[in-house]
């Protein structure tokens, strides 16, 4: 289990002021990925290189427990998106079938191929991390870092922003490892006052506030997790009815491990 510490200070006012905030997320990594220097995942304050493939996995992996277990701390709810979203789906169906040889609740990972993390929080979730917890520095130890690593909540002051025309600040929060570099996307959901019942995210995705919430407890990564209510539709609606269904990769019930399937065809 993670178990991390907040700033012994407890919660204070955090800066949010624009000047504080050196330079976009959008323009920073844009910028070392045409210069072919470092790709995201990894926040370059951190880190000149990429990891290896095991080292990105474990990393990932402690990172979601670290941002999960800490979230949890601090009473901010939080739910995962996207991609991840498809691997706690994916991971879930292949494990069910072994679960009754194999008891644990270890069933729902981030996919082995997946480099990023994504999770959702509410407009008064952002707004009460950037107002009391922003810049702030939280050691946790987990299974792979039982020494405890350092993990940074930075908050984009630009956040409170909601339109899509801001393309370089499109982010609004990261959960990053000072060490390794690598992070967790945040980004906020706000509602829609012009239309009841709809809610956006300023990366121009579209959500029915009835698909999000009430949200559903489940594990991911071996931490409780929150995900949205209608997760089936939301991933249909995002990744197409086929990728319910079918994937490249094939899960290996022997070895417990992601095997590409070579004759896969869309």
């Amino acid at each position: 289990m993670a178990n991390c510490h907040p700033p012994p200070s407890g919660p204070e006012k955090t800066s949010n002021d624009p000047e504080d905030f050196k330079k976009s997320w959008g323009a920073r990594d844009s910028r070392l990925g045409l210069l072919g220097i470092l790709h995201p995942p990894y926040e370059s304050t951190f880190i000149d290189h990429e990891l290896n493939y095991e080292d990105q996995r474990t990393n990932l992996t402690s990172l979601m427990q670290s941002y999960l277990s800490t979230m949890a701390d601090l009473g901010a709810e939080t739910w995962i998106i996207h991609g991840t979203l498809m691997g706690w789906w994916w991971n879930r169906k292949a494990r069910l079938s072994d679960i009754i040889h194999r008891p644990s609740f270890d069933l729902a990972q981030i996919m082995p191929w997946d480099s990023d993390v994504d999770v959702h929080v509410s407009a008064d979730t952002m707004h009460f991390l950037a107002s009391y917890y922003n810049m702030t520095i939280h050691t946790c130890r987990t299974a792979h870092a039982r020494q405890g690593k350092n993990y940074m909540l930075e908050i984009n002051p630009k956040w409170v922003n909601s339109s899509p025309g801001d393309s370089l600040n499109q982010i609004d929060g990261r959960w990053i490892d000072m060490l390794s570099g690598v992070f967790i996307d945040i980004t906020a959901v706000h509602r829609r006052p012009e239309h009841p019942g709809m809610m956006f995210c300023k990366d121009s995705h579209r959500y029915r506030e009835a698909d999000l919430f009430p949200l559903r407890d489940s594990v991911f990564e071996d931490r409780p997790v929150k995900i949205p209510y209608n997760y089936a539709e939301l991933l249909q609606e995002e990744y197409g009815r086929v990728s319910l269904t079918r994937t490249k990769h094939t899960f290996n019930t022997t070895s417990q491990t992601w095997e590409r399937n070579e004759d896969w065809k869309p």
